[in-house]
């Protein structure tokens, strides 16, 4: 009997901790830990596939993390954000088709470590300054078009947004507010480019049950956690984002330079 959608217990191994994953990030910790679905569900599908079934799946967890968060959301900080991301998404539409993605997900890695250990080794000080406006704008570009490639936008605009120290709740509203409108701007282009297909969007339904799970445990958490433990666990999303996506970008490349059998 044909089946519309994946029947692979492989997939549904990786996919489920995945989805849960990233209801959790949606709605409790700033797409810190989020960035890590897609390089999950690639050790089973592609990575162009995975983004194109967790697309539903965002779209659902966006609507319930900002229905309960959006009274919480800095509004000058999201406008801010908003046109520099939308930007980004159509720099990536416009250049999707000529990426390799797994070369995309290491430069994402790199820049993520690099900045991870920019602020472990100087953490800023009281009365610290945030990054001017202009880097501001360059990181959310980059966030927007990261997004659309392989739902990774977290780590720049933590880049920018982290060194602000908003409250928790404000933080991940706000991050809230801007992903979703960056989500709901690709599906369009998602569907231009051939990645919207029936068997993706049948997958996505038999996942969807999973998204308010994770949503409802990420909520619970924000309105519950310490600033610092809060601020703690972005950075190891952040870690285990930033090591995971370099091996996906990197290691393929080195494993090839030393020949095959």
């Amino acid at each position: 009997m044909s089946f519309p959608f994946i029947t692979d217990w492989h997939f549904y191994a990786v996919a489920v901790p995945a989805v849960l994953l990233l209801g959790i990030s949606k709605s409790g910790f700033g797409a810190g830990f989020g960035s890590l679905a897609v390089p999950m569900m690639a050790l089973a599908v592609t990575v162009p596939q995975a983004a194109a079934i967790l697309m539903p799946l965002l779209l659902a967890m966006d609507v319930l993390g900002l229905r309960a968060l959006r009274h919480h959301i800095d509004r000058k900080l999201a406008l801010f954000l908003l046109p520099c991301g939308l930007v980004g998404t159509v720099i990536g539409t416009l250049s999707f088709r000529l990426l390799d993605s797994r070369m995309v997900a290491g430069i994402v890695g790199v820049f993520t470590l690099a900045f991870l250990a920019q602020r472990l080794l100087f953490p800023p000080h009281p009365g610290g300054k945030a990054a001017p406006r202009w880097a501001g704008a360059l990181l959310t570009v980059m966030s927007g078009f990261t997004s659309f490639v392989a739902h990774a936008g977290g780590p720049p605009l933590n880049a920018y947004v982290l060194p602000m120290r908003l409250a928790p709740l404000v933080f991940t509203s706000t991050l809230a507010a801007f992903f979703f409108v960056v989500n709901l701007s690709k599906w369009i282009p998602y569907a231009w480019l051939g990645l919207l297909d029936w068997r993706n969007m049948a997958t996505s339904l038999v996942l969807l049950p999973l998204a308010p799970v994770g949503v409802l445990v990420g909520v619970r958490l924000a309105h519950r956690i310490q600033p610092a433990m809060f601020y703690r666990l972005v950075y190891l999303g952040m870690l285990l984002t930033g090591l995971k996506l370099v091996w996906d970008g990197f290691a393929p490349e080195i494993a090839g330079s030393r020949g095959g059998p």
